[in-house]
């Protein structure tokens, strides 16, 4: 039983043929440095390190011009939106734009490992003919820029355009990946935002790095053949070229730059980021009116703002940014409110310095009410699309949310609630089951009060079995509360959440929970939507695979929240 095929093989299939186009880019331009005429001289001197550079060097404008389309979030939420017909499995594929993102910048710091190792390597060798390999000398050098012995390497690179970008593209590119690792993101987030922006500096690198033309190839091949020629300079101490009429004319070998190929790869690229920069700059400058602050439990804070033109479906999620707090930072949040609602919202948890500072400046702990004038200015960028609003491509629909990770689904439940009371909506979704693990009781009060709302208006349109919630407590509780509890037990409704379902503690029986929905929803296809941390990811997504079983056509198609 099981079939991973469903979930994943629209991603092996995508980085199958990336990693196929790099070793045909590679192998391919390792085949033209080792064996065309007019790059002879060249590999003589640089042997397997010229092979090595201009192969590397190919994989690198591959994946350079590869790495910024997946961030174009305009981009890629317009594909996703402006055909609601298209098949699932490209849906899928554009769901992962940020894995796909990290996994192209990790190849990227391979290549250049690759490429920064074999140019050290033929730096050497450029040094290394004149000191220690005197007959090499006579050879013609198309490439070096030594011109004599008794000269480093390291100094050499220095003199050149080539070693000067490459050396800031380096320290540009160590820096933005450093500061990506998870742990530092988390906790100091202002600094993965600041260093990524070096990818300016990155790119500027990157196409500057060829224009010197260091790589020379041979120009007159057809009168002077370097494969008969180049013994003739090695021949005495002198550099002459001994006549040879059968085998060698006597025209010296010329040669000529084929000039910088980088910017060829990345133009386009670039083209379409610097769009999409103008297009969330347009769109984050036009005025947002902060309607309404509430102050939740929990320290959580909730904006209900409105935007002229601003449309969003449910699910999806916006950036913010607050210029009284950092001018260049943008936040992300996800949308709480539903499309069906005349303003737009976000709860946000007060966790650091940057939302401490915004509680303070919209007011959240005053009792005055304060006027949307006082409010600061809070610009918005969005909305954009993420994977939890094909939910409603699905007749049967799992929502889990572990934490602070319920909160796209907030958005989702309201709308399902709006949509299943207009007579006219066409919703293809009937049954919803809802999975919110907390690890805390102080987790539950902002939502609780939506699940409460929801939980009374289903029963009233008799649809009490629409929706399937079940909430776990995975710790929190201290004795007296664990006494409570047990005092409560036969009342109607829940001691912790006043729900009439009651909370679950510990943590859910996946393998039961998937095995009775595979039961009762046989040969139907079920999405799996998931926002939360990794490790519980992991397991539902295994789960998912496991129960998906093609002979009775039931499937589980597994999606994760990606910001």
């Amino acid at each position: 039983m099981g079939d991973f095929l469903v979930n994943d093989f629209p991603r092996y299939l995508v980085l199958f043929l990336w990693v196929a186009v790099q070793i045909f880019l590679f192998s391919y331009f390792c085949w033209i440095f080792e064996t065309e005429k007019k790059w002879f001289y060249l590999r003589t001197i640089l042997k397997q390190g010229l092979c090595v550079a201009r192969g590397s060097a190919a994989c690198l404008n591959f994946n350079c011009m590869l790495i910024l389309i997946p961030v174009c979030r305009n981009l890629i939420s317009f594909v996703r939106g402006s055909s609601r017909g298209m098949r699932r499995v490209i849906r899928r594929i554009l769901d992962k734009n940020i894995t796909f993102h990290k996994t192209i910048a990790w190849a990227i710091v391979f290549w250049t490992a690759v490429h920064t190792g074999s140019h050290f390597w033929n730096y050497e060798r450029l040094c290394y003919i004149w000191d220690d390999l005197p007959g090499m000398r006579c050879i013609p050098n198309p490439a070096s820029p030594i011109s004599g012995p008794g000269q480093k390497p390291v100094n050499v690179m220095w003199t050149t355009y080539a070693g000067i970008s490459g050396h800031f593209i380096i320290v540009s590119l160590f820096l933005m990946v450093t500061s990506s690792i998870e742990i530092i993101r988390r906790s100091y987030f202002e600094v993965f935002w600041y260093t990524h922006h070096l990818f300016v500096v990155f790119f500027a690198g990157l196409i500057v790095h060829g224009f010197q033309g260091l790589l020379q190839g041979q120009t007159n091949t057809d009168f002077h053949d370097p494969e008969l020629c180049y013994k003739k300079y090695l021949n005495g101490t002198r550099c002459n070229l001994i006549p040879d009429i059968d085998s060698c004319n006597l025209q010296d070998a010329t040669f000529k730059a084929g000039g910088a190929q980088t910017w060829k790869w990345v133009v386009g690229p670039l083209g379409l980021y610097l769009l999409e920069r103008i297009i969330r700059f347009y769109r984050s400058q036009q005025r947002v009116v902060v309607t309404k602050v509430v102050q939740h439990p929990s320290k959580t804070i909730e904006l209900q703002m409105q935007k002229k033109g601003f449309h969003a479906e449910a699910g999806q999620y916006i950036f913010m940014q607050v210029p009284d707090i950092a001018s260049l930072e943008w936040h992300p949040f996800t949308l709480t409110s539903s499309p069906e609602e005349k303003y737009f919202s976000v709860h946000i948890r007060v966790v650091g310095d940057w939302t401490d500072a915004l509680a303070k400046r919209v007011g959240a702990e005053d009792k005055d009410f304060r006027q949307s004038y006082d409010m600061p200015d809070i610009n918005v960028d969005g909305p954009f699309g993420t994977a939890s609003e094909d939910i409603f491509r699905f007749r049967v629909g799992v929502c889990v949310g572990a934490g602070i990770g319920v909160t796209p689904f907030a958005s989702i439940l309201k709308s399902i609630w709006y949509q299943s009371q207009d007579a006219n909506a066409e919703m293809k979704l009937q049954k919803v089951y809802f999975y919110w693990i907390c690890p805390d009781t102080n987790a539950f009060e902002w939502f609780s009060d939506l699940l409460k709302s929801l939980e009374e208006q289903m029963m009233e349109s008799g649809k009490a079995d629409f929706l399937d919630y079940n909430i776990y407590l995975t710790r929190g509780w201290d004795q007296n509360q664990a006494k409570n509890i047990m005092l409560h037990e036969d009342d109607d409704v829940d001691a912790v959440t006043g729900l009439q379902q009651k909370t679950h503690y510990g943590r859910p029986q996946w393998e039961s929970i998937f095995n009775n929905m595979a039961a009762a929803h046989r040969g139907a296809d079920i999405g799996v939507f998931f926002c939360g941390p990794k490790i519980l990811s992991s397991q539902l997504h295994k789960m998912s695979n496991r129960y998906t079983d093609q002979q009775s056509n039931t499937r589980f198609y597994y999606h994760k929240e990606n910001f």
